[in-house]
């Protein structure tokens, strides 16, 4: 059985609401489910929550009226810079979606224009960028240790369509094969994650393949996710994924139920 926690609604940058994706997911065959609305961001209000307290709600209404037939989850996404309230959660996905430089924030990943102005703001150094982005990602994963680490190498989300500055770059991938080294030593669980490619954007998942062996060789924990904005994506490219990582040696995957996260074999 399948499940998704990477999820998005009408409470933040999703097409559908809460129910809608409830309902869908039990059509498909999803054991459980799991939302993870963006947490607030105060310097950047464009996608996040507005309302968490109703976001809330509405998932635990949601629980006593449907998990008798699908086990619901209410998460959150958070970002490096913006932490949400952990305790009022049931897992928390930390993610990583702007770098910082001379006070301000730049968002990464809400389209190739903005990210060019990341590499503006970087000296057109991609390398600079990277370390940036990578080393304040790293620092939050240790400190705060997420239950899931969300799209680690979001940093190359338009390397495929446009930028090309780092699937090539033997200077960047030595970079990030030391960053996620170090993020592994973090009791997390990093998800593998079809998001870029469902858009059109990518056509392989992040983790990138040499990330994925960096996580073998420390024994690190992988979850499977789609990061749904729509109904229609709760559960894209699983089974590519699941192929992926048996290639790589993996025979597990982790999924959050009831009793907490635990390993199916794949």
């Amino acid at each position: 059985m399948l499940t998704n926690y990477h999820t998005h609604t009408t409470f933040c940058d999703g097409k559908n609401t809460p129910e809608e994706v409830i309902l869908r997911a039990m059509e498909i065959g999803l054991s459980a489910i799991g939302f993870s609305g963006h947490g607030y961001t105060p310097f950047d209000t464009e996608y996040c929550m507005k309302d968490t307290d109703e976001y809330i709600k509405e998932i635990s209404g949601l629980k006593e009226k449907y998990g008798d037939k699908i086990e619901i989850f209410c998460g959150a996404e958070e970002d490096a810079f913006a932490c949400v309230k952990r305790d009022d959660f049931d897992y928390i996905i930390g993610s990583s979606h702007y770098i910082r430089v001379d006070g301000e924030y730049y968002p990464i990943d809400s389209g190739a224009d903005t990210f060019k102005k990341c590499l503006e703001v970087s000296d057109n150094d991609p390398i600079k960028l990277a370390e940036n982005y990578y080393s304040t990602f790293v620092d939050y994963i240790l400190k705060r240790n997420p239950d899931i680490v969300g799209h680690f190498d979001l940093i190359t989300k338009y390397d495929e369509i446009d930028t090309q500055l780092f699937s090539n770059n033997t200077e960047y991938l030595k970079l990030a094969e030391k960053y996620i080294s170090k993020a592994a030593e973090a009791d997390v669980i990093f998800e593998m994650n079809s998001g870029a490619i469902s858009r059109g954007l990518r056509k392989t998942p992040y983790l990138s393949e040499n990330m994925l062996y960096i996580l073998k060789s420390k024994n690190s924990k992988i979850m499977l996710s789609s990061d749904s904005h729509s109904i229609e994506t709760l559960n894209f490219y699983f089974e590519e994924m699941e192929y992926i990582l048996r290639n790589v040696g993996f025979n597990c995957v982790y999924e959050l139920h009831k009793d907490g996260f635990e390993k199916r074999f794949i």
